[in-house]
């Protein structure tokens, strides 16, 4: 799973709330903030020179109130009171050190000033001190120190620090692998609506890894985030329902949620959809609209969904005419990939010369890769090839070694 990055969001995480705190000037500078009179407010903040008046100016600055917007002014103003222990501030000038607004970007700079307020409690701090260390950003990679920090964070009830320690639990990165308590975090994070985290969860369930198996909870975990728009959870959910895992078995149900997932280009659930159009699962059946699904999947890379159109092309069959050429275009797609039945049928066209020009040698090389992981078609063919010597240097022990594999399996 994907974490929560935190560097691309800084913009978002800049600490923006006045502090208003009981002293003369200050309280004069917040009251004339108040009623809109910027100029004194900043001549009262100035006066005062407490971090938070100087971390108050630095907002000023930010956002151009009461002064002409000014992000080295601000930043100015950051460091000053940074420089007196405020956390905010130490955090925003972190921010504009990450980003580069109104100071050098320089992320050693960045991380050591999210450290100043990681140390003082502030819990987004606590977090992107976290991430950089975890992806070695302006700090030394450290995943012990990544655990640490984005612990100290998910124990204020920061909810992407809950889901990246999460993850780290669940991988066993920065110590011990932990699923029990990957499942605590990841829990802690969906109970506060945290998408990611719903579906983490609802994987888990799935799996029965970290908790008890359990579909039907893990049915309710994807929901939650499926309903949100989440596309692996519509993926998965989907899954359930056409299995009736969890739910009751409903295809036109699985449809509906495969159909949410395949729309964002989910290459899974285009595939799926496929099957269930080839099939008439949930759906009347139509293989043109099959072969519609399967192309959308297989452009995208999915391996069975190359297979099955190679397959289509083949044969003439779902709605496609007969195309050995297009077949071979779409076998070698899923063979590249690792398919064996792709890699078996790529290796027949060779041998044949259908849709390709005929090469033995390559359907040797084909036939040999679907033989090694398992294919009894594809062992039956080489060994053939081996026993002949066609495309291969002919090798009678060879060929008994593959015509043994295949009857092997042919008597399992």
């Amino acid at each position: 799973m994907k974490r929560h990055t935190a560097i691309s969001l800084l913009v978002f995480f800049l600490c923006t709330g006045f502090i208003s705190l009981a002293r003369a000037d200050f309280d004069l500078g917040m009251k004339a903030y108040e009623e809109g009179d910027y100029a004194t407010a900043v001549r009262e903040f100035k006066a005062d020179g407490s971090a938070e008046a100087q971390y108050n100016l630095a907002l000023m600055y930010s956002i151009g109130k009461g002064v002409k917007k000014n992000p080295v002014e601000s930043a100015r103003w950051y460091r000053k009171s940074a420089e007196q222990g405020y956390a905010g501030a130490q955090f925003n000038l972190g921010v504009l050190h990450a980003t580069g607004d109104g100071v050098e970007n320089d992320r050693k700079e960045a991380a050591k000033w999210f450290r100043r307020a990681a140390e003082q409690g502030h819990a987004t701090a606590q977090f992107i001190l976290a991430y950089m260390y975890e992806t070695g950003d302006g700090v030394n990679q450290d995943a012990v120190e990544a655990v640490k920090w984005y612990r100290k964070a998910a124990e204020q009830g920061k909810t992407p620090a809950q889901f990246n320690l999460a993850i780290m639990k669940e991988k066993g990165e920065g110590g011990e692998k932990d699923k029990m308590e990957a499942a605590a975090w990841y829990r802690r994070a969906a109970e506060k609506g945290f998408l990611p985290a719903c579906f983490s969860l609802g994987l888990l369930y799935d799996k029965g890894d970290g908790v008890k198996e359990d579909k039907k909870e893990a049915a309710r975990w994807y929901r939650k985030a499926a309903e949100k728009g989440f596309v692996n959870a519509q993926l998965n959910l989907g899954i359930l329902y056409s299995r009736g895992e969890g739910v009751k078995q409903d295809k036109k149900e699985a449809m509906k949620w495969l159909r949410r997932a395949a729309d964002k280009r989910n290459s899974i659930a285009q595939y799926l959809i496929g099957l269930m159009y080839d099939k008439g699962e949930g759906v009347r059946q139509d293989h043109k609209e099959a072969a519609k699904w399967f192309r959308k999947a297989a452009e995208q890379g999915n391996t069975p969904a190359q297979l099955n159109l190679g397959l289509m092309y083949d044969k003439g069959a779902g709605g496609v005419s007969q195309d050995k050429k297009e077949a071979a275009i779409w076998y070698r797609k899923a063979a590249e990939q690792g398919d064996a039945d792709a890699q078996d049928n790529l290796g027949f066209l060779y041998y044949k010369g259908l849709g390709v020009a005929q090469d033995k040698v390559e359907a040797a090389k084909w036939f040999l890769k679907a033989a090694e992981q398992g294919n009894s078609e594809a062992q039956l063919n080489i060994g053939l090839m081996y026993d002949k010597g066609e495309g291969v240097q002919q090798d009678k022990m060879e060929a008994a070694k593959w015509y043994r594999k295949a009857a092997e399996q042919a008597h399992h």
